[in-house]
């Protein structure tokens, strides 16, 4: 893809996520964006990714290709979760120098569930919040203000709180053809000659397509 930061020149609200993370834990694919209209959207790491603390957390975020994440959007990572096994729900090991503790025992104030994954063609709506551990499969949709807490399955569209499925985006014949197709792991010319046959549903034109891209 392109280097640009804006896909659009007129556009300051929108910015290929790719070129604006520097934390090497967030991996982003080609052509992902994000979108804000309240905030500088180059600060997506600092707005949007939460208590994603260095020294703290080792687990990824993780984004595939043609990902639409909209304004406000956020991913709750493991400092955002104390202990629940724990008689207290108090981070004492976080406050280590007050308490005499161990600093090596600062990560077992949290339960960690592991990365945050997004597959691709993903959309993440308003304020929608995901939670540490889920994963997002592709073609899927999240509603606005949801808050995902469990894996959503491909081309499923789930909504509220916590988030849970309100249908299938497509019969699970035409699903199991997207997912074979993959046309977001094409070459650029070649999506660019079939966006229409993308916008219209031809599934027979991009699978020929896709053959040809195997």
């Amino acid at each position: 893809m392109k280097e640009n930061v804006y896909p659009c020149s007129w556009d300051k609200e929108t910015v290929y996520l790719k070129n604006v993370i520097e934390d090497p834990r967030i991996i982003v694919g080609d052509y992902t964006m994000y979108n804000d209209f309240i905030h500088d959207p180059r600060d997506f790491e600092k707005n949007n990714i939460l208590y994603h603390y260095p020294a703290l957390n080792q687990e990824k975020l993780i984004m595939g290709k043609f990902c639409s994440i909209a304004c406000g959007a956020k991913f709750m990572f493991t400092a955002a979760n104390h202990a629940s096994g724990s008689l207290a729900s108090y981070p004492f090991p976080v406050f280590d120098e007050e308490w005499g503790l161990d600093p090596e025992q600062i990560r077992d104030a949290w339960d960690n569930k592991g990365n945050i994954t997004l597959g691709n063609d993903v959309w993440i709506g308003y304020e929608a919040i995901i939670m540490q551990g889920v994963t997002i499969g592709d073609g899927a949709i999240v509603g606005a203000r949801a808050v995902v807490t469990r894996d959503v399955p491909p081309y499923t569209i789930v909504g509220g709180v916590p988030a849970r499925p309100i249908r299938k985006r497509f019969d699970e014949g035409t699903i199991r053809r997207l997912m074979k197709i993959r046309w977001w792991d094409w070459p650029r010319e070649t999506i660019a000659a079939h966006i229409e046959d993308l916008k219209k549903g031809r599934l027979e034109a991009l699978e020929k397509a896709g053959e040809g891209n195997r």
